[in-house]
């Protein structure tokens, strides 16, 4: 197996993360964040955590500058006060909204080029090797 594959996957993931942030304000994990926040009123910030597979440490910090820019708001569970209930706030909807709206424009300027059944093929490959690591993790 060739190792430049690994080199040119890690350099353009570098590259894209990049330059996603700079069009889209915002980084990947945390535009994945607001986005799931997005299609929910209101989550548990562990289950957050879990579903988006960050770690605590990471989260709360994502959360804590966010709700220091009226991004989202987070209050105790009044069920069960162990727990920390997150949402967006009217301005985070609003964001979350220009961040997809960027994302679409990142998307097209990237695939810009490709044809539609190039991009299908390019997307199966990715999910396949995606489910390759998976399946190398599950078996060890």
């Amino acid at each position: 197996m060739d190792n430049s594959i690994i080199d040119k996957l890690q350099n353009f993931y570098i590259q894209l993360i990049s330059q996603f942030g700079h069009c889209t304000g915002v980084s990947p994990s945390r535009f994945r964040l607001l986005q799931k926040l997005y299609h929910v009123d209101e989550i548990n910030q562990t289950s957050l955590q879990k579903e988006l597979q960050i770690d605590s440490a990471a989260i709360t910090r994502h959360l804590k500058q966010l709700e220091g820019d009226g991004i989202v708001t987070r209050r105790n569970n009044p069920d069960d006060n162990r727990f920390t209930l997150v949402r967006l706030t009217e301005l985070g909807r609003q964001e979350i909204v220009a961040y997809q709206e960027e994302k679409i424009l990142f998307m097209a300027q990237l695939l810009q080029g490709f044809s539609e059944e190039e991009q299908k093929l390019f997307s199966h490959m990715i999910e396949r090797m995606r489910n390759n690591i998976t399946k190398g993790r599950n078996e060890e």
